[in-house]
């Protein structure tokens, strides 16, 4: 059986918002938030450890400074292999300024490769551009999910009518980076523990077992306070219509403060080299007095750990696990 102890942890350091994807070629790809927020890598190794120490390729850059969209502050990419391709999908602004709302001024973008291999070389990659929303409104975190011969993408947006930072929403897509449908917000900040500081819902994961899919999200600011929640879904229901979305009062996974493990979320899913075991990967820190804003602090570490199945076939997370390499 797999174990916490079996993983380097953590795996990777001062890499948020960490995505790990096994692929058929057996290779398990990673990419991340680097802390200067100004370009996209992904690395790749046979073993999740592995990529502790597997070289980075870039495969896309920032615009130069000053040239408009996809110039400043590179967030949050994912990697997905969609219909024999390749695609990442990852927020960015034009500038570092707030805007009159005091918030950052992202947008969702989407850069495509049809190279088998896509780490070769960033001429590889074409930008699709910007995935356009309703809203004109700062939004990040985009994931896909293929359901029932149909592709959903799913996001994190602020709706200026709604208090709060970003609420999450999915919509079905006509291609990997133009949407069909209406949005449909599945969730918004509105328990405590989603509202310390910051009214959040960011970040969503899906994760599918046991007839369901699984929604994970973080909530809340990036310090210690930072939590994930989860939604779920029948696999056979409507997944654009929110009222067959059950949301979680509490909190699934969140600060293990016993072993000084702050702020665990912006998760993905991948599952052990057995095949079997599912892990989840997310990003902690190891203590809590950041100097300035923690989105400028780069020590948020990429962890992994395998998870458990309760009796009635939801996740069971557990508690963030301490580090075992420093």
């Amino acid at each position: 059986m797999v174990q916490a102890q079996d993983y380097t942890n953590p795996l990777i350091v001062q890499r948020a918002d960490p995505y790990i994807y096994k692929h058929t070629d057996g290779y398990y790809y990673f990419t991340a938030s680097v802390p200067a927020y100004n370009l996209i890598e992904i690395r790749r190794a046979k073993t999740l450890n592995g990529l502790a120490h597997a070289a980075p390729r870039t495969i896309w850059r920032k615009h130069p400074d000053g040239s408009g969209a996809m110039s400043q502050l590179i967030w949050a990419p994912e990697l997905h292999f969609i219909d024999g391709k390749w695609f990442v999908y990852f927020a960015a602004s034009h500038t570092k300024e707030f805007d009159a709302n005091g918030m950052f001024q992202h947008r969702m973008y989407c850069i495509e490769c049809d190279n088998p291999d896509p780490m070769r070389d960033e001429s590889d990659w074409i930008e699709h551009g910007r995935v356009e929303t309703p809203l004109d409104t700062f939004s990040l975190d985009a994931t896909v999910l293929e359901a029932n011969d149909k592709l959903y993408y799913i996001w994190a947006q602020k709706d200026p009518a709604i208090r709060g930072n970003s609420n999450i929403y999915i919509a079905e897509m006509e291609n990997p980076w133009t949407l069909k449908s209406e949005p449909v917000m599945l969730t918004k900040p509105e328990f405590d523990w989603e509202t310390k500081i910051f009214w959040v819902n960011e970040g969503p994961a899906i994760l599918h077992r046991n007839g369901k899919y699984f929604l994970t999200y973080s909530a809340s600011a990036t310090d210690e306070n930072y939590a994930m929640g989860m939604l779920s879904v029948d696999e056979n229901a409507d997944l654009l219509d929110a009222s067959n979305w059950a949301k979680s009062e509490k909190p699934v996974f969140q600060s293990n403060m016993k072993i000084e493990q702050y702020g665990p979320g912006h998760n993905s899913f991948t599952v052990a080299e057995d095949g079997k075991t599912d892990i989840l990967v997310y990003h902690c820190r190891n203590y809590t007095d950041i100097k300035g804003d923690p989105l400028y602090d780069p020590n948020r570490h990429t962890i992994v750990q395998p998870f458990t199945w309760n009796d009635d076939g939801t996740p069971n997370f557990g508690k963030p696990v301490p580090y075992n390499y420093e």
